[in-house]
């Protein structure tokens, strides 16, 4: 009876232990996403400093950092339309503390557009939140004495005229395009590697102009060296309410050209992380102070939900991907 009574109680103290073992599992992966975050987020930019996204990351981690208690730190690593900053993200942990912001034609465009990529933006990355929009503003030389869209639409039809761009694909170049095609007018693309050697080609008559991010273009506009002619989206730019849209320039009403700046995390980040993340978005980007900050800029606070911003990528993709086909772009 001993001998029973001691192997039973033998028996249920070993199931015992394996079932509290088991169960010491399940709860460590849910508390590692409950205590979310418990270690440093890093948030991976794929431009330099000083352009709308880099203003944006740096304005939503500072607030992120505040709101979690745990450092969040920003890396630039500008090239290749923003694939290097989204590649590393893409391979990443899917744990949630390594973060990429990109511009939409990271997934929109340039899986049309670059042969080698060693990641499937659309596969691979989820898009947790389109924190802002941000345009282009059209800017011309100013030796060229223009002083409308209408007459860069007039000179082009009489003559050659080159736009530049920070690269084949990025908005810039986009916008321009849209341009061209809604007016029918002609000028040659010339691509540069970023914004700042595109905007350096401008200034110096190297080219006649190009769509470029207004706080990039703004102080040489105001320092007379550089015409604006129009913003890309429907609205006026709060740097230059003077300047007119597109839409009114050209007396066409529908005619906004804006990209989203998402928030991104690897393909497998478990659901309440990117939910917490979106949830963080959605708040910092309707505070007062942040929204002020980021439309001084030129920036358009967003702060979406997760669903949201894959539809808003989803449609920007069916927007763009006609005119990319047209063009036929291609980048190795």
């Amino acid at each position: 009876m001993r001998t029973f009574r001691t192997l039973r109680a033998r028996r249920i103290s070993a199931a015992t232990l394996a079932a509290l073992a088991s169960l010491a599992v399940l709860p460590a992966a849910a508390q590692a996403q409950q205590a979310y975050p418990s270690k440093t987020i890093r948030i991976l930019v794929g431009s330099p400093p000083g352009g709308p996204s880099d203003i944006t990351t740096r304005v939503f981690a500072e607030r992120l950092q505040q709101r979690t208690g745990q450092s969040v730190v920003v890396e630039n690593r500008p090239g290749a339309g923003n694939n290097l900053a989204a590649g590393v993200v893409a391979k990443a942990e899917p744990d949630g503390y390594t973060l990429v912001l990109s511009p939409d034609t990271v997934v929109t465009i340039n899986p049309l557009v670059y042969r080698n990529l060693n990641f499937d933006a659309r596969k691979d990355l989820v898009n947790v939140s389109v924190l802002a929009g941000f345009t282009q503003m059209l800017v011309c030389n100013a030796n060229l004495g223009l002083k409308s869209a209408t007459d860069l639409v007039n000179r082009a039809n009489r003559g050659r005229m080159t736009y530049a761009s920070g690269g084949p694909g990025v908005p810039g170049h986009l916008a321009a395009e849209m341009f061209l095609q809604s007016t029918g007018a002609k000028m040659q693309h010339i691509p540069y590697r970023g914004p700042a050697p595109a905007t350096m080609a401008v200034l110096s008559g190297e080219t006649d102009c190009g769509f470029l991010a207004t706080p990039t273009v703004i102080p040489h506009v105001k320092a007379g060296k550089l015409t604006a002619l129009a913003v890309s989206s429907k609205e006026p730019s709060p740097l230059a309410p003077e300047v007119p849209t597109l839409a009114k320039a050209l007396n066409q009403p529908d005619l906004d050209i804006v990209f989203n700046l998402v928030l991104q995390a690897p393909q497998g980040t478990p659901a309440p992380v990117v939910s917490q993340l979106a949830a963080a978005a959605a708040d910092i980007m309707k505070q007062p102070a942040v929204r002020e900050k980021l439309q001084n800029s030129d920036l358009i606070p967003v702060g979406s939900s997760h669903p949201d911003a894959e539809a808003a990528v989803k449609s920007a993709s069916a927007r763009w991907e006609p005119l990319v086909k047209r063009l036929d772009l291609k980048m190795e």
